[in-house]
């Protein structure tokens, strides 16, 4: 069995976390297959989009415990240096879009791994938590990087230590995540709008990606001089070139990501 359930439509990889016996919680084996599956999607011209989902119950419940204290096991080190620091790097750094369905709860690693995506989309029944708190551990995984620039310092910080559990209606309301969904709709609903992304200007995309990355450190004036560099890049695409042709011809551009 495969702990990573992966299929291709319509230029979108889909990614099935796929241990839902475990609450899809990550060993190393799932770690390093999911490293693998984004790797190749980086590298497939035919994949324009990834949308990652988790089945079962749970999106995912965050580190396999019992691997993690086993003495025999790869340790904590290893766990965060080789699975979730690459994984969340691989997320940010991939030159395509990358979609959350998250179908259940998500909690520590697995909250943090869904915050990491450029679009997150939660069923109505799912909830995040930041669970590091209640067993003596800090938020890993970007946790502290990206959940206070989504919803604030102070919610933050009190999401992190107090452990609560948060609602996929409230975390929408607090700009945590993009959207929810009714649970029965929730994978027509994300696969719809990883399709959307796939047929736009993905080039583009990756650029306002990559710009989003750098406007977490760069002041105004290095930000305006990064959008200039980025824009000319942009401007010498053929989708640049195909959306104005269409726009003026009146007719629907066909982008290629180049």
């Amino acid at each position: 069995m495969s702990f990573i359930e992966s299929n291709t439509q319509n230029n979108v990889l889909i990614l099935k976390l796929n241990r839902p016996d475990k609450f899809n919680s990550f060993n190393r084996e799932m770690a390093l297959n999911l490293i693998n599956e984004l790797d190749a999607a980086q590298n497939n011209k035919n994949v324009r989009a990834i949308l990652i989902t988790g089945n079962g119950k749970a999106f995912c419940a965050g580190q396999d415990l019992a691997e993690a204290i086993d003495k025999n096991g790869p340790g904590i080190e290893k766990i965060v240096t080789e699975h979730y620091n690459p994984i969340i790097l691989k997320i940010r750094n991939l030159q395509k879009p990358v979609i959350c369905a998250v179908n259940g709860v998500a909690a520590g690693a697995g909250a943090n791994i869904a915050l990491a995506c450029d679009v997150v989309i939660a069923a109505k029944s799912a909830a995040f938590i930041q669970a590091f708190s209640k067993i003596g551990l800090i938020p890993d995984s970007g946790g502290t990087y990206f959940l206070p620039k989504l919803i604030g310092f102070g919610k933050a910080s009190a999401l992190m230590m107090l452990g609560d559990k948060v609602g996929a209606t409230e975390a929408e309301q607090m700009g945590m995540i993009y959207k929810v969904s009714d649970d029965e709709l929730l994978l027509e609903t994300a696969l719809k709008t990883a399709t959307t992304l796939a047929n736009m200007p993905t080039k583009g995309l990756w650029l306002t990606k990559k710009l989003l990355n750098q406007g977490f450190n760069n002041n105004l004036e290095q930000q305006l001089n990064q959008e200039k560099v980025e824009q000319i890049v942009a401007a010498n695409t053929y989708d640049y070139n195909e959306g104005v042709s269409a726009f003026l011809e009146k007719r629907q551009p066909f982008f290629k990501g180049e």
